[in-house]
């Protein structure tokens, strides 16, 4: 079990993209904090046309950055990362705004890093059986990408879609210098692995949205495999430091 005193002693942030998330976003900021008191949290507002910027302020636990327009899921990562290199934290981790990711599962995710063991750790819904049932469509994507990064790397992760993960320094440092522009999570996998970094899964209890409705429908979760297909495919075979 890891030491609360492990966790003060690194500065760690909490990253949330959010886009039209007003109904969920409070909910998410009390948990982390119920759960990582210490933990800094960042709302990357990505062009919400609701009051997600106003929930989230309202909470005063969070600092909010309004993206002017939508950038998706890649833009706002990348603004959280450029984020946490500005202000030298030594641990960023990725959590849904719609209350999804578990904060009480934070202690495990960020423990192979504070110890040290791993330089990327993310939460796998399918490592272990657990109670979390995805859409058809949502998990073919998964299935197909698990089986492109085994077949590409020569590594298994059985849940490369997830984008509850912790990262540490180097690898912020990274990410605020490039990061995957649209349906990331993928290739930033394999980019990673290609980098030599230290990237594990670990088992993770997810929950259903809170509130909303995901953006990927199954006519958008083809789209999503062949875009991040080509991109994954790019991305092993360039260079990118």
């Amino acid at each position: 079990m890891i030491k609360r005193e492990s966790f003060l002693s690194m500065k760690t942030l909490a990253i949330i993209p959010a886009f039209n998330e007003e109904k969920s976003i409070a909910s998410v900021i009390h948990a982390i904090k119920r759960a990582q008191p210490d933990m800094d949290i960042l709302i990357i507002n990505d062009g919400s046309k609701d009051r997600t910027s106003e929930v989230a302020r309202a909470t005063k636990h969070a600092v909010v950055i309004d993206l002017p327009v939508n950038l998706g899921i890649g833009g706002a990562m990348q603004t959280g990362y450029l984020y946490a290199a500005r202000h030298n934290f030594e641990i960023a981790v990725q959590i849904d705004a719609d209350g999804q990711h578990d904060p009480e599962a934070l202690t495990q995710l960020i423990a192979p890093l504070l110890s040290g063991q791993l330089d990327c750790c993310i939460g796998s819904r399918f490592l272990m059986k657990t109670s979390y049932r995805s859409a058809w469509n949502r998990r073919v994507g998964i299935l197909f990408f698990t089986w492109m990064i085994q077949w590409m790397i020569g590594k298994t992760f059985t849940d490369p879609t997830s984008g509850f993960r912790a990262v540490n320094r180097p690898i912020i440092e990274l990410f605020a210098n490039y990061y995957p522009e649209d349906y990331p999570e993928v290739e930033a996998v394999v980019l990673l692995e290609r980098q030599k970094f230290r990237v594990k899964e670990v088992s993770v209890l997810m929950h259903a949205r809170k509130a909303g409705r995901s953006s990927i429908t199954p006519l958008k979760s083809l789209y999503y495999m062949v875009k991040v297909s080509l991109a994954v495919f790019i991305t092993r075979i360039r260079n990118v430091s």
